[in-house]
């Protein structure tokens, strides 16, 4: 795919990867339109990069649709999706404190399969039905991570990350036949806000790990994202870009 001209509909692009990766398309060419909960974020890139987004809860199916809808009646079907955005809440599943027994909070392991795993299908699934109505061979790029093979204290971001990667060769091996694409991208500990949170000395210990020693760029990973869409061959499979890290 060439990028230059593009319309690029990235989840969870108002800061962070998300945010990185609609600032390098948009000076590739393409036109990058951002999808974010906080309002204020979107406000923000908009004033300094000049690219537009609107509020969209990605776990809510109405709202996800209505904004397809009406971004598909303005601009056309979009020819990629950027299936960015994604949230943890960490927990073990297990805890023993002294003579209490601490189960993993419920409500933790829905809020993130509802926006990792609800958003991801929701999103997808409006991007290929306007794709193929207006029979555009697009691209849609999944977002998964190093700890799709499971890691501790992310039961329910492991779960989310393994079934992201599932859907990602069910919807490539559905849609090649419309001319779409769908590839993931796995990254490991990446420097991002999100890992930024990490107590410096488990921080310390992750990156010790890291068999190339250091964490991973943002720019790293935006330019896998690019070489998916430029790579007309790549399909059905998942990018893994970690540093030689393995959970």
């Amino acid at each position: 795919m060439e990028i230059l001209g593009k319309k690029v509909v990235i989840t969870g692009g108002a800061r962070g990867m998300g945010k990185k990766f609609a600032v390098d398309l948009k000076n590739l060419g393409a036109k990058p339109f951002v999808v974010d909960v906080i309002e204020e974020n979107l406000h923000v890139l908009k004033n300094e990069t000049g690219i537009p987004g609107q509020v969209v809860d990605v776990t809510n199916e109405k709202g996800v649709e209505s904004f397809f809808e009406a971004y598909t009646a303005e601009n056309g079907a979009p020819d990629v999706l950027i299936n960015n955005a994604g949230i943890t809440a960490d927990a073990l599943f297990i805890k023993q404190k002294g003579d209490e027994i601490v189960k993993f909070p419920f409500s933790n392991w829905e809020k993130v399969l509802n926006v990792n795993l609800t958003g991801v299908f929701l999103c997808a699934r409006e991007a290929a039905f306007h794709m193929v109505k207006r029979g555009v061979k697009g691209v849609i790029v999944n977002i998964s991570s190093i700890s799709r093979a499971g890691n501790l204290g992310q039961t329910n971001y492991s779960a989310t990350k393994a079934a992201v990667d599932a859907m990602t060769v069910t919807w490539a091996k559905e849609l090649s036949r419309y001319g779409i694409r769908v590839g993931a991208i796995a990254p490991g500990y990446i420097n991002t806000e999100m890992v930024a949170k990490i107590r410096p000395e488990v921080l310390e210990k992750l990156i010790q790990n890291i068999p190339r020693g250091r964490l991973g760029e943002m720019e790293e990973i935006s330019q896998a994202v690019q070489f998916i869409l430029r790579n007309e061959f790549f399909s059905g499979r998942v990018l893994e870009v970690d540093g030689a890290m393995r959970i």
